[in-house]
């Protein structure tokens, strides 16, 4: 039986942890050392392929929110809003998301490069396997989509990506080079679809939603391919993991509320491991919900959730019998969707760390998926037919939806425009907070305007390069990183 030792330290480049010594200093076994020798203690270090780093900071540089008088702004915040760099590296920061996805993917790369030589039964090394290589392409799939363009087959092969390491380190610096967005996308997809046919949901039968499923490996496939525009494979993932009674993967938040005895009874439902649209759930380190940043006002709401084709107040995502909200600052409104937990850093302290346990992948956003890919293929009944069943648990059980109804609200005959635009309106609503509707501003180069404090007006423009997050200060200067275009 081989022995493996996983050692962990600090590389410059992508913020993962190495450590390098001599021969004799790796032989020994120190407690910050895992003795890597089983399937259970791989199954247990894929625990930190998760990102602790959340994308919601992403909110603040989105049309969901304006100027928010009397929040805490920090400098990251304001520089997330006006679309400048952003420099510091505290949590809800790129440099964040980017150092703590990046040793996500190391732990990954550790779990892959042993896997196939531990004892054990094949079954379980093959679901081990499946995970690693699950959350090695989610990783890397969401770093591309922030620190790259959006996804364009016509011009992927040329616009640069970022580093994709496969591989554990064993050097104190190594040099990467940013791959194209079209190689990453390859190799994303190759690991995505190898990871699906090993993931195994009997090895982690008791583990809550902590782990990558099936169901959350066909919601990443199901998202991955709407992202890269192949609409008819975004559908048959999407029909895979939503299966002949979709509905059940919505959530049905007026039922939430009858069963909950307060705000607080209500969040945990939301965001319970055992609620059936909750596809994966990640531990994040995270002060976003909090008094801080920017948020909507009331104009923003009233947009998003007063004016909809069924000339309806009463939508379970803000209606005073629907999510529970509350004000931020003196203008700011903000729909709870988190549980907001607090670490302390032993039983006696008051010093601590706020985290959040955030939901990866929703039902809804595998059925929005699908209705989006639907409307683009223009097979407009059966996009029709999945908006509907959101329709009737967000707004009332009695809503019927159809090309009438949006050519009314819209005021126009071309039924895969409105249909589109209908899908794309719901995923704004539905997702609002989550950090989501940057990825959609991309995808459809959709213009954003932000208010100042002074009353003026700042624009982010269709194909402003803004949208594409700089590459953290620390990969350019000694990773020799490419910066991106500013």
């Amino acid at each position: 039986m081989k022995r493996y030792i996983i050692y962990y330290g600090a590389s410059l480049i992508l913020g993962v942890t190495l450590l390098t010594g001599c021969d004799k200093y790796l032989e020994e076994n120190p407690d910050n050392r895992v003795d890597l020798n089983t399937t259970e203690k791989a199954a247990q270090l894929l625990t930190n392929a998760y990102s602790s780093g959340g994308y919601a900071f992403t909110e603040w540089m989105t049309d969901n929110v304006t100027y928010t008088n009397g929040t805490t702004k920090l400098p990251e915040h304001v520089q997330a809003y006006e679309w400048n760099v952003i420099f510091p590296v505290s949590q809800d920061t790129p440099t964040n998301f980017w150092e703590t996805t990046y040793d996500a993917i190391a732990h990954a790369n550790e779990v892959l490069a042993v896997i196939n030589d531990l004892p054990g039964e094949k079954a379980q090394r093959d679901a081990v396997k499946g995970e690693a290589l699950l959350t090695r392409a989610y990783g890397h799939f969401m770093l591309v989509n922030l620190f790259a363009k959006h996804y364009n087959a016509t011009t992927a092969d040329d616009d640069p990506g970022i580093p994709y390491p496969t591989a554990p380190e064993r050097d104190f610096l190594v040099q990467y080079e940013r791959l194209s967005v079209q190689e990453v996308y390859d190799i994303v997809e190759d690991d995505l679809l190898a990871g699906l046919k090993l993931v195994d949901a009997t090895f982690y039968a008791n583990s809550g939603k902590y782990h990558f499923t099936r169901d959350a490996a066909l919601a990443f496939a199901s998202r991955f391919y709407l992202y890269k525009g192949d609409w008819q494979k975004c559908v048959d993932y999407s029909t895979q993991m939503l299966g002949d009674n979709p509905d059940v993967f919505v959530k049905d938040i007026y039922g939430m509320l009858k069963e909950s005895s307060n705000d607080d009874d209500f969040i945990r439902k939301y965001t319970a491991p055992t609620e059936r649209s909750n596809l994966l759930m990640i531990r994040q380190v995270t002060n976003f919900p909090v008094n801080v940043g920017f948020w909507p006002d009331f104009n923003i709401y009233e947009y998003l959730f007063y004016i909809n084709p069924f000339n309806s107040d009463d939508d379970a995502r803000i209606s005073s019998e629907g999510y529970p909200v509350y004000q931020r600052g003196d203008n700011g409104i903000c729909v709870n969707k988190y549980e907001f937990l607090f670490e302390r850093t032993s039983i006696t302290s008051n010093v601590g760390t706020y985290y959040t346990i955030a939901t990866a992948f929703h039902g809804e956003e595998v059925l929005l998926n699908r209705a989006e890919a639907y409307a683009q293929l223009n097979q407009i009944n059966p996009a029709l037919a999945d908006l509907q069943i959101l329709a009737r648990k967000r707004y009332a059980p009695n809503v019927t939806l159809n090309t009438t109804t949006l050519r009314d609200y819209y005021g126009s005959s071309n039924n895969q425009l409105i249909t589109l635009t209908y899908a794309l309106e719901e995923r704004q609503k539905e997702f609002i907070h989550e950090g989501l509707r940057w990825f959609d501003i991309k995808r459809y180069r959709y213009r954003v305007q932000h208010l100042l404090q002074d009353g003026g007006i700042i624009t982010l423009e269709a194909d402003d390069k803004r949208k594409v997050l700089q590459i953290p200060q620390a990969a350019i200067d000694v990773g020799g990183l490419t910066p991106n275009e500013r």
